[in-house]
C-alpha cells in the first residue's frame, strides 16, 4: 500500500499553530509595554527615594556641625559630648552612603551656640530638632530607606536624653 498524496493547500494544523504563535508574540509586545510601564514607574520611586535621603543629609551635617560648634566654645563640653558627636558623624557617614547623589551642603551649619548661654540646652535643641525632621522624613520612603531614617531619629533621641 502506498501512503495517501499530502492534500493540497493549507494544513489546518499549520493554521492553528501560526496563529498560536502570532497570539503568543502579540502578547508579549503588549505585556512588554506595561513591563516597562512598571518598571519606569518603580525607577521614579526609587528615584523619589533617594532625593527624600539626600534631602535629610544637611539635616545630620547640621547635626555633626553643631557638635563641633560646641566643642570650640567650650572645649570640656565638647569633650564630654565625644563619643556622641562621633556617633552623629557615623550617621551621617551611612545616610551619604545610602543617597550617594547627596552633596555636601555649605548652609547645614546651624547658628553657633548663644554667648554664655547653656550649650547642653542648644545642642539638645539641634538635636532633637534633626531627629523630629529624620522621623517625618521617615513616613515618606520604606523599605531599607524608612528603616534608615527611623533608626537615624531614633539614635539622636537617644542622644537628647544624654544630654538633659
Amino acid at each position: 500500500m502506498s501512503a495517501s498524496p499530502a492534500p493540497a493547500g493549507f494544513p489546518r494544523r499549520r493554521l492553528l499553530a501560526g496563529s498560536a504563535g502570532l497570539a503568543l508574540l502579540l502578547a508579549g509586545c503588549t505585556s512588554g509595554g506595561s513591563g516597562q510601564a512598571a518598571q519606569e514607574a518603580g525607577n521614579r520611586e526609587a528615584r523619589a527615594q533617594e532625593d527624600r535621603l539626600a534631602a535629610q543629609v544637611p539635616v545630620q551635617e547640621a547635626v555633626v556641625a553643631a557638635y563641633g560648634a560646641v566643642g570650640v566654645a567650650d572645649a570640656a563640653v565638647g569633650e564630654s559630648v565625644a563619643a556622641l558627636a562621633g556617633q552623629a558623624q557615623e550617621q551621617l557617614d551611612r545616610l551619604r552612603a545610602a543617597a550617594p547623589g547627596a552633596t555636601a551642603s555649605s548652609s547645614s551649619a546651624p547658628p553657633g551656640p548663644p554667648a554664655g548661654g547653656d550649650l547642653r540646652a542648644w545642642l539638645r535643641d539641634q538635636v532633637g530638632a534633626a531627629a523630629a525632621a529624620h522621623a517625618a522624613a521617615c513616613v515618606e520612603v520604606s523599605g531599607a530607606a524608612a528603616a534608615l531614617l527611623g533608626s537615624l531619629a531614633a539614635g539622636l533621641r537617644g542622644h537628647v536624653a544624654a544630654l538633659a
